[in-house]
């Protein structure tokens, strides 16, 4: 497995896209989160179609969070079986990459003065 990578979650609704990013990086699962708060989704859910409004949550991380990252969404959200999916980040900005690698490790390079690469874009 790839060592970082992108988790993908949808959520209810901005609020539990919000509540639980935060959770996530205040606990150092996660390096960052983006919160898109309007996405529609069409799935099977208890045997019929379903069409219905959600937010996506995305996430920042290292392969060696996933299971405690996992475990942290699956208590946090509300729904009984939540998407939750991680995909390889192949390449990227190693300024960028590093710094997921440092706030995921215990924030070696956070602390006053030392805005995220990127600060405002991440």
């Amino acid at each position: 497995m790839a060592d970082h990578l992108l988790v993908y979650i949808t959520t209810q609704n901005e609020a539990e896209a919000l509540r639980i990013g935060r959770a996530v990086v205040e606990s150092r699962l996660a390096a960052c989160a983006n919160v898109l708060p309007a996405i529609r989704s069409v799935y099977w859910w208890d045997g019929r179609v379903v069409e219905d409004g959600e937010a996506l949550l995305l996430l920042k991380t290292r392969a060696g969070v996933l299971e405690p990252l996992i475990q942290a969404v699956r208590e946090l959200h509300s729904y009984s079986v939540p998407c939750v999916t991680a995909f390889p980040i192949v390449g990227g900005n190693p300024d960028y990459l590093k710094w997921v690698t440092e706030e995921t490790t215990g924030g070696m390079n956070s602390g006053p003065g030392a805005p995220p690469p990127g600060a405002g874009g991440s």
